[in-house]
């Protein structure tokens, strides 16, 4: 079992930057992939950036590939997403998401955090 709490989140300009970060309780963490998913009003949960159990492989979505980097810390249990040249459409609830493997479908992810805000002013 595993718990996840997104932080990180708020209000920045075009072209800001944020990094959000996510917490997971238990002994489990390393052993499982991670993901980066967002949520905007009225628009289905879309993936944003994967990594690896190890942190040996990155997957990002196009929206995103250049300005968001993903990286984890197995000592600490927490995934994070740097996040730069921020635009507009970044505006979503940011999730982070543990699974088994390679995934870029919520499908693939079996525990997720409540969410952080992020909303981006043009």
């Amino acid at each position: 079992q595993m718990q996840l709490v997104e932080s990180g989140g708020g209000l920045v300009q075009t072209g800001g930057s944020l990094r959000l970060s996510c917490a997971a309780s238990g002994r489990t963490f390393s052993i499982h992939a991670m993901g980066w998913f967002r949520q905007a009003p009225g628009k289905e949960r879309e993936f944003v950036a994967f990594i690896s159990r190890t942190g040996g492989t990155t997957y990002y979505a196009d929206s995103v590939k250049g300005r968001f980097t993903i990286s984890r810390d197995n000592a600490k249990s927490t995934v994070d997403l740097q996040m730069n040249s921020l635009k507009p459409e970044d505006t979503a609830v940011y999730y982070c998401a543990a699974g088994i493997g390679f995934g870029t479908t919520t499908a693939a992810y079996h525990y997720w955090g409540p969410g952080t805000q992020v909303t981006v002013s043009s």
